[in-house]
């Protein structure tokens, strides 16, 4: 899959549904990456928009020597970045959370676990250091490769590799060896 590069090539040549294409393979993994900074879902959704029009406004700053996917995380992450250097400290709390019993896929009790074990290794991530939290991220959730986790991150490939590794090695001390936290 080449990430929406094909699609950009078709809307610069005047094909606009392309662009629609685009923004329906990428839009949400975007939106929750830059929740991972940002910790508000509608200004991360803000920033994925703004992170699209850029593609729209800017149209030659995107070369194609990395993926489209890869860009926007950029983008993404540069302007999550300047929202927190920018933003006024407010702290807001959900109230509640919307869950959805999917209709006799799971018994309640299987459900509750699943959704327990979730919390669990959410918790653990999220008390990892920022770096690790993103690099687990980019990796596992976005299956990006190395490289493009290291360009979306500004570091190197080793340095990723590495960050990696203690993330690992902090879960699996959080969680136990075996995910006894887990059971």
């Amino acid at each position: 899959m080449d990430n929406g590069a094909c699609s950009y090539r078709r809307f610069l040549n005047g094909e606009e549904s392309a662009f629609d294409e685009i923004m329906k393979e990428l839009f949400h993994g975007l939106v929750f990456f830059v929740d991972r900074y940002v910790h508000d879902v509608h200004a991360a959704e803000d920033i994925a928009i703004d992170a699209f029009s850029d593609l729209i406004v800017h149209k030659h700053r995107y070369n194609f020597k990395v993926s489209l996917k890869t860009y926007l995380y950029m983008i993404g992450r540069s302007r999550a970045l300047d929202y927190l250097k920018h933003r006024k400290v407010i702290a807001f709390t959900d109230l509640a959370e919307e869950t959805e019993l999917a209709s006799g896929e799971k018994t309640l009790e299987e459900f509750v676990l699943s959704e327990e074990r979730k919390r669990v290794v959410n918790a653990a991530i999220a008390s990892l250091p920022e770096d690790m939290r993103v690099v687990i991220h980019l990796i596992y959730f976005e299956e990006m490769t190395y490289e493009e986790a290291a360009k979306v991150m500004k570091k190197n490939r080793k340095q990723v590799d590495n960050l990696l590794y203690r993330a690992k090695k902090e879960l699996r001390s959080l969680l136990g060896e075996d995910g006894e936290l887990l059971k």
